[in-house]
């Protein structure tokens, strides 16, 4: 589990699917929305607020959004009203799960990026490529559901799932090239 502090009423929690496999809740299980998810999350979120000293009070809301081959990212919110106002102790939980429909992959050198884009050439799928903080990402959308396992398993030989933001990276990383980044690649690089 990892924690950040995203502003002063704001935390996001990131679990990894192995993660969630060891308290033994599956993807299927959050979909589901079951008591077993409600009361986990539930664990979990107090967990974190402790841990970042974040007072969990008032109205909270609790967004979880899925990312596919990577984990669970969960943002906690409280009401800006809340923050003042500490006289009521009471939890109101607003829980939504959403599915992010992309997969986001860092890679420590261009070296790796360029190897994987040899192996997904022939893939009918939409990649971008940024840098970051000294790091490259590969942002693949658009990728057929009977594509997902091979192009987790590619991705992960050459580089690992990113536990950051979309919203980050468009903000903040540097655009290299904007679509289709595999096939310019491997025009441009021989492997």
């Amino acid at each position: 589990m990892k924690l950040e502090r995203l502003t002063n009423n704001k935390i996001k929690i990131f679990l990894t699917f192995d993660d969630l496999f060891d308290r033994g809740i599956t993807i299927e299980d959050i979909k589901a929305n079951s008591l077993k998810v409600h009361k986990l999350f539930q664990e979990m979120v107090e967990e974190a607020c402790e841990e970042m000293n974040f007072k969990m009070s008032g109205s909270i809301a609790v967004e979880i959004f899925s990312l596919q081959a990577q984990g669970v990212i969960i943002v906690v919110s409280k009401d800006e009203e809340d923050i003042l106002i500490d006289e009521d102790e009471y939890l109101d939980l607003d829980v939504r799960i959403g599915e992010h429909p992309y997969i986001l992959y860092t890679f420590a050198d261009i070296e790796a990026v360029i190897q994987l884009a040899h192996c997904v050439k022939q893939m009918n799928v939409c990649i971008t490529l940024y840098k970051f903080e000294s790091q490259y990402y590969l942002l693949i959308e658009k990728v057929p559901e009977e594509l997902y396992d091979t192009i987790i398993s590619l991705s992960a030989e050459y580089g690992y799932a990113s536990t950051l933001t979309l919203y980050k990276l468009k903000e903040y990383g540097n655009c290299i090239i904007p679509e289709n980044a595999h096939l310019i690649l491997t025009k441009y690089f021989s492997k």
